[in-house]
């Protein structure tokens, strides 16, 4: 291999190393931005009205863990700040990831997403139509009685 072909291929391999720490910089950036830390409650239609779960538990339902066969989990549409808060903080992954870990399970066939509801209040209808489902919604959002509070978050959990 001649040198001018090492030097220009040294070459193309930095700049694509830039490109790549540039566009990675570009998409934590969006991140931060449009996750602005959120009062937050998780809520669940249980019978059990002492049911407790921790933010494992609660993550595991979301990410389709062994907890997400008993309980039902239910998203607002992505790009809302509170699915964002709620990803970030509680299930501990961005927006983009939380949604390529979806799309690869959907692919396999392993398992299926958390049903996506477009407003607060459709998931609160939701919640009061079936039983064993949880969400995550606003503090100060005004409950139904038959909804349980499980969790409560200053600036998400």
């Amino acid at each position: 291999m001649s040198t001018f072909s090492r030097t220009h291929q040294t070459y193309a391999s930095r700049m694509m190393l830039l490109l790549l720490l540039a566009t990675m910089s570009i998409i934590n950036s969006v991140d931060a931005a449009n996750s602005q830390a959120l009062d937050l409650v998780i809520v669940v239609n249980s019978t059990d009205k002492n049911l407790v779960l921790s933010k494992q538990q609660i993550r595991h339902i979301y990410m389709g863990g062994a907890l997400s066969r008993q309980f039902k989990a239910v998203n607002l549409p992505p790009g809302n700040p509170l699915r964002a808060d709620f990803n970030t903080k509680v299930v501990g992954l961005t927006e983009s990831r939380v949604q390529a870990y979806w799309a690869q399970m959907k692919f396999t066939g392993r398992s299926q997403p958390p049903v996506e509801l477009l407003s607060i209040q459709a998931v609160i209808e939701y919640l009061q139509q079936v039983e064993n489902s949880v969400a995550y919604l606003p503090a100060d959002t005004k409950l139904p009685n038959e909804l349980t509070v499980i969790s409560f978050a200053k600036n998400a959990i």
